[in-house]
Protein backbone atom coordinates (compact mmCIF):
# COMPACT_ATOMS: atom_id res chain seq x y z
CA UNK A 1 0.00 0.00 0.00
CA UNK A 2 1.03 3.39 -0.98
CA UNK A 3 1.01 5.82 1.53
CA UNK A 4 -0.77 9.02 0.39
CA UNK A 5 1.54 12.28 0.00
CA UNK A 6 1.39 14.97 2.15
CA UNK A 7 1.04 18.47 0.85
CA UNK A 8 2.78 20.92 2.45
CA UNK A 9 1.05 22.85 5.12
CA UNK A 10 0.36 26.84 3.80
CA UNK A 11 2.60 29.01 5.37
CA UNK A 12 1.42 32.82 6.65
CA UNK A 13 1.93 35.42 9.34
CA UNK A 14 -0.65 36.46 11.21
CA UNK A 15 -1.12 40.23 12.62
CA UNK A 16 -3.25 39.91 15.48
CA UNK A 17 -4.68 43.21 17.60
CA UNK A 18 -5.37 43.81 20.65
CA UNK A 19 -8.26 42.01 22.44
CA UNK A 20 -11.34 44.83 23.05
CA UNK A 21 -14.59 44.25 24.11
CA UNK A 22 -17.82 44.62 21.77
CA UNK A 23 -20.97 46.15 24.06
CA UNK A 24 -24.50 46.53 22.89
CA UNK A 25 -24.84 49.47 20.50
CA UNK A 26 -28.30 50.03 23.30
CA UNK A 27 -29.00 50.34 26.92
CA UNK A 28 -30.05 46.74 28.02
CA UNK A 29 -32.07 45.72 30.83
CA UNK A 30 -29.34 45.06 33.69
CA UNK A 31 -30.63 41.86 35.40
CA UNK A 32 -30.26 38.41 36.90
CA UNK A 33 -31.21 35.14 34.68
CA UNK A 34 -30.61 31.61 36.19
CA UNK A 35 -29.79 28.95 33.59
CA UNK A 36 -31.68 26.09 33.26
CA UNK A 37 -30.80 22.63 34.58
CA UNK A 38 -29.72 21.57 31.27
CA UNK A 39 -27.45 24.78 30.91
CA UNK A 40 -26.20 24.29 34.57
CA UNK A 41 -24.68 20.71 33.90
CA UNK A 42 -20.72 20.64 35.46
CA UNK A 43 -20.21 18.49 32.49
CA UNK A 44 -20.63 22.02 30.14
CA UNK A 45 -18.74 24.09 32.31
CA UNK A 46 -15.83 25.29 29.69
CA UNK A 47 -15.50 28.18 26.75
CA UNK A 48 -14.99 26.80 22.86
CA UNK A 49 -12.78 29.24 20.99
CA UNK A 50 -13.53 29.83 17.79
CA UNK A 51 -12.04 31.81 15.25
CA UNK A 52 -13.38 33.24 12.06
CA UNK A 53 -11.57 33.71 8.78
CA UNK A 54 -12.96 35.72 5.89
CA UNK A 55 -11.60 35.68 1.98
CA UNK A 56 -10.72 39.30 0.50
CA UNK A 57 -14.26 40.24 -1.05
CA UNK A 58 -13.61 42.77 -4.16
CA UNK A 59 -17.37 44.15 -3.26
CA UNK A 60 -16.18 45.18 -0.02
CA UNK A 61 -13.99 47.56 -1.80
CA UNK A 62 -13.38 50.72 0.60
CA UNK A 63 -15.63 49.30 3.47
CA UNK A 64 -13.56 48.28 6.29
CA UNK A 65 -14.87 44.40 7.38
CA UNK A 66 -13.76 44.43 11.17
CA UNK A 67 -16.00 47.84 11.36
CA UNK A 68 -19.08 45.88 9.85
CA UNK A 69 -18.59 43.04 11.46
CA UNK A 70 -18.18 44.70 15.01
CA UNK A 71 -21.58 46.65 14.57
CA UNK A 72 -23.17 43.73 13.38
CA UNK A 73 -21.78 42.53 16.83
CA UNK A 74 -22.91 45.68 18.85
CA UNK A 75 -26.22 46.18 17.67
CA UNK A 76 -27.03 41.95 17.99
CA UNK A 77 -26.45 42.05 21.26
CA UNK A 78 -29.24 44.72 22.07
CA UNK A 79 -31.58 42.00 21.35
CA UNK A 80 -29.64 39.03 22.66
CA UNK A 81 -28.19 40.98 25.96
CA UNK A 82 -27.03 38.25 28.04
CA UNK A 83 -24.76 37.33 26.48
CA UNK A 84 -22.95 40.66 26.84
CA UNK A 85 -22.84 39.57 30.47
CA UNK A 86 -20.94 37.23 32.67
CA UNK A 87 -21.28 34.12 34.31
CA UNK A 88 -22.08 34.32 38.31
CA UNK A 89 -22.16 31.05 40.61
CA UNK A 90 -25.16 31.32 42.95
CA UNK A 91 -25.96 29.35 46.11
CA UNK A 92 -25.73 25.79 45.46
CA UNK A 93 -23.01 26.36 42.47
CA UNK A 94 -26.26 27.78 40.44
CA UNK A 95 -24.95 29.37 37.65
CA UNK A 96 -26.54 32.51 36.10
CA UNK A 97 -26.26 35.25 33.84
CA UNK A 98 -25.58 38.73 35.27
CA UNK A 99 -26.44 41.44 32.28
CA UNK A 100 -23.71 43.59 32.75
CA UNK A 101 -23.48 44.67 28.89
CA UNK A 102 -20.18 44.71 29.78
CA UNK A 103 -19.69 43.06 25.80
CA UNK A 104 -18.04 40.33 23.63
CA UNK A 105 -14.57 39.37 23.11
CA UNK A 106 -13.66 40.59 20.16
CA UNK A 107 -9.89 40.02 18.56
CA UNK A 108 -9.17 41.22 14.70
CA UNK A 109 -6.07 39.58 13.26
CA UNK A 110 -4.89 39.76 9.38
CA UNK A 111 -3.46 37.59 7.84
CA UNK A 112 -1.08 37.66 4.63
CA UNK A 113 -2.13 34.75 2.66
Amino acid sequence: MDSPSKSPSPVFSVKRCKPELVAPALPTPHELKLLSDIDDQQGLRFQIPTIFVYDHNPSMEGKDPVKVIRDAISRTLVFYYPFAGRLREGHGGKLMVDCTAEGVLFIEADADG
